[in-house]
């Protein structure tokens, strides 16, 4: 018998699909179909109730997750019928087209759904599940919904009282898992309580007399399972946590099922490659001039032997004059508002040269809550899939605020006054907000529930260089050698996620590789690294998408001709919806 497990939420990024596709002329085929999915997501949700609640699903929202063997077993089965009947009932020929692009969408997630159940059982080897259940199984209900707060809150209450079984079943299912999971697990856990013992009691109050009593009678033995749960994640498991999070084979295979690209994992590496060296060049270009008048005692035209070989002449000169720009930076309290001051100036910059297509507003730039702040510095914050309409946000993580002493030190030489004016172009206004906000303002529900986020990575990496052409901020030489530097981190971070999970590249490569020939400084490196680990395949999205973008660039470029219009392509490209990479590739040959 196959090995049964049950597949990891992550709160805020649904791993399925679902159906919603507008035909103007449903056929009969068509409306099969949909009301197969229907039937999936439904049973969907009903395993994963918590997920549904924050999707905005509401029918569930009484249940929690149930992740015995048994009913991960029935599900399972259930997985294997609809991937029969996917198969054997639905004639993909006789669907419109756009919605045999939804039926691929919805056959890949259902083969990642059963990849992750049979590889990686994230029920038995990682904590963080059951974290983001029990922070977001009641508090989701009690914040958002269209129901009234009362009706909300019976539904929370029932979810309450099935909170001392669910801490049980984690006791059991968790075995040894990989450190590092149970570690972050153990430092999130404090704002578990905290919602519980503080959030909690604060947000119920505006509730009813009778609704109250109702949820009131079973909340503190959710607070005492809630407890047990903390002091069981940092003494038994913890002590056994000798699990290996690389994810190996399954890696690759995830990336195919989650980006529908193009490029061969092979070239990706050997652009990489070609890419670090090149930029490298660059960035030593950048920095010839600027090392003579910094450090005249050493002739860089004429090195000493020991510094013959290219990459260690630029090892010498790069992160010298790193160095002696990095007092140029905001103040850990100045930080938050200087990325919001960026903001605003792309925007005016944009409005006043009219280089991109944008909506018309900047999007809500706010703090990560206390208990997302992981080791990404910036979040895009997308609707609930059945929520359309709902606006794009960016949260940013004020990370630094958990540093002290030589790590804060570190991070802020990183994020200087000349590379965050690019990071925020990259990561926050337009960022992954302008494609997004494009993509899925006529998305069907399924590409909603399931949008291309390496296309919402990778637009950013190929917009910023619009800029430096553009001149923005007077083609200032030390803000294009910082955003060279920031164009060597995605695909370094490429690099390092694949090699780190396809392979058994240690910490200490790791964060070495980074540093030199990334050219982080060591909280930068030390951050990213964390990261990897604990979301495996996410830091390498943005340069997959970036190359594929550049793919279609040359494609289209070659079809328009003179007519080519790097703004115009940009807009088409969204336009489509976030589509698989394959799929847009033949959307943009059209």
């Amino acid at each position: 018998m196959r090995k049964r497990i049950a597949l990891a939420v992550l709160m805020g990024a649904v791993l399925l699909v679902g159906s919603g596709a507008l035909v103007s002329q449903q056929s009969s085929e068509d409306a099969k179909f949909i009301k197969w999915v229907e039937t999936y997501l439904d049973e969907y949700w009903k395993f994963f109730p918590t997920a549904g609640t924050a999707a905005g699903f509401t029918k569930y929202n009484d249940k929690l997750e149930d992740w015995s063997e048994s009913r991960t077993e029935k599900y399972l089965d259930q997985l294997d019928k609809f991937n029969a009947d996917l198969v054997n009932k639905i004639a993909k020929d006789k669907l419109s087209p756009e919605v045999q692009i939804d039926l691929d969408l919805v056959r890949e997630a259902l083969d990642l759904t059963i990849l992750k159940l049979e590889q990686i059982a994230p029920q038995q080897t990682n904590p963080l599940i059951y974290n983001d259940v029990l922070y977001h199984a009641v508090r989701e209900l009690l914040v958002k919904g269209p129901a009234p707060l009362d009706a909300r809150l019976a539904a929370a209450a029932a979810r309450a009282k099935a909170i001392p079984a669910f801490v049980k079943q984690a006791k059991d299912n968790l075995k040894t898992p990989p450190q590092e999971y149970t570690e972050e697990a153990v430092r999130r856990f404090p704002h578990i309580l905290d919602l519980y013992k503080t959030e909690i009691p604060k947000l119920i109050e505006p509730a009813g007399a009778e609704a109250k009593a109702k949820y009131t009678a079973e909340h503190a033995k959710a607070v005492a399972a809630v407890e047990d749960y903390g002091q069981f994640l940092k003494g038994d498991l913890l002590a056994r946590s000798t699990g290996n999070f690389r994810f190996g084979q399954a890696h690759q295979r995830i990336f195919q099922l989650t980006t529908g690209a193009t490029i061969m994992m092979n070239e990706l590496g050997a652009r990489a490659t070609a890419d670090t060296t090149n930029i490298r060049r660059e960035m030593f270009k950048i920095c010839f001039s600027y090392y003579k008048i910094m450090d005249p005692e050493f002739d860089v035209e004429n090195p000493p032997d020991s510094f013959k070989q290219e990459q260690q002449l630029i090892n010498k000169v790069v992160p010298h004059v790193l160095d002696k720009l990095k007092s140029n930076r905001p103040s850990k309290d100045e930080w938050f508002a200087k990325i919001k001051a960026n903001a605003e100036d792309v925007k005016a910059f944009i409005d006043r040269t009219k280089l991109l297509d944008v909506p018309a507003g900047l999007p809500t730039i706010e703090l990560v809550p206390p208990y997302g702040r992981g080791y990404q510095i910036e979040e895009l914050v997308l609707p609930g899939p059945y929520e359309a309409g709902a606006p794009v946000g960016v949260r940013i993580n004020p990370y630094l605020e958990t540093l002290a002493g030589d790590d804060l030190e570190s991070f802020l030489d990183e994020y200087t006054n000349y590379l965050l004016p690019y990071w925020t172009i990259q990561s926050v206004y337009p960022g992954s907000y302008v494609p997004a906000t494009a993509a899925l303002k006529n998305a069907s529900l399924i590409r909603r529930l399931f949008p291309n986020i390496p296309l919402l990575r990778g637009w950013p990496h190929y917009a910023q260089d619009m800029f430096v052409y553009a001149g923005y901020n007077f083609y200032d030489l030390k803000q294009r050698l910082n955003e060279l530097k920031l164009k060597l981190r995605t695909l370094v971070a490429f690099q390092v996620d694949v090699s780190v999970h396809q392979g058994n590249m240690t910490k200490e490569r790791a964060v070495g590789h980074m540093m030199s020939y990334g050219l982080q400084t060591a909280a930068e490196a030390e951050r990213t690294w964390n990261h990897i680990v604990l979301n495996p395949g996410d830091a390498a999205l943005a340069y997959i998408g970036y190359q594929e973008i550049l793919d279609m660039e040359k494609e289209y470029q070659k079809a328009k001709g003179q007519a080519f219009s790097k703004k115009e392509f940009l807009s088409k490209l969204t336009s489509f919806g976030p589509l698989p990479l394959r799929v847009l590739k033949s959307k943009m040959a059209e």
